[in-house]
């Protein structure tokens, strides 16, 4: 299988390489995108083979689902029972941006992200390449871009270097202008509960609901 590579610093490059991307995400195939955190490696979020596929790619089990990135508010919105009473307030100070989400999934979506006990991590990226892909593609599943274990890709060379040809299209947007991961945030309890540090202080959190719950010190891939 031939790896396409698109250099998104070129404008022709980056108009093939989006129209490359979105068809490959349609047909059930994965492909490395920048993120305004890490590389991720994303797959059509509604076809169960293509988050299959990502997750063997990572060398992940289905214990660890997939999370899911949007172009729009409008399309987190589809994905999710209800954004809670502080949902709402936190996607206007914090979106596009560093920021997961974990909300009680929609029951009526038809998806396999693994086991996710009925929630759905979701987040709106700054990223003018991700936010364009994803427009174009629809909710997709992305991990950050490496095998499981290994540390996260802050460039599309490093991404390819662990994962290879189980990725088919690779849009390089330059080196990630650091490797913090975003900070997941479940707001399927009463409280808002810090699954995981990031890019976003516990205290900006604080500053928009309140209070927040925290478990001690959370860290990971994205």
């Amino acid at each position: 299988m031939t790896i396409r590579r698109y250099d998104c610093a070129d404008p022709d490059q980056r108009a093939a390489g989006l129209t490359d991307a979105a068809s490959t995400v349609r047909r059930g195939e994965l492909v490395v995108l920048p993120t305004d955190t890490v590389y991720g490696i994303g797959a059509d979020a509604f076809t169960p083979t293509a988050v299959a596929a990502l997750l063997e790619a990572k060398g992940r089990g289905r214990d660890m689902p997939t999370p899911v990135l949007v172009g729009t508010v409008r399309a987190a919105n589809a994905l999710v029972e209800n954004l809670g009473p502080y949902g709402q307030d936190l996607i206007d100070a914090f979106w596009p941006g560093p920021l997961t989400l974990v909300c009680r999934a929609n029951r009526s979506l038809s998806w396999d992200l693994g086991d996710t006990k009925g929630t759905v991590a979701v987040r709106m990226p700054l990223h003018p390449v991700a936010l364009d892909l994803l427009k174009e593609t629809g909710p997709m599943a992305v991990s950050s871009a490496n095998r499981a274990g290994a540390p996260p890709a802050t460039t599309a060379k490093e991404a390819e270097d662990q994962l290879g040809e189980s990725v088919q299209v690779y849009l390089d947007g330059g080196p990630c202008a650091d490797n913090v991961p975003s900070t997941i945030l479940d707001l399927t309890t009463a409280v808002p509960r810090l699954l995981r540090k990031g890019a976003i202080s516990v205290e900006k959190l604080r500053g928009v609901v309140g209070y927040v719950a925290t478990d001690g010190d959370n860290t990971g891939g994205d």
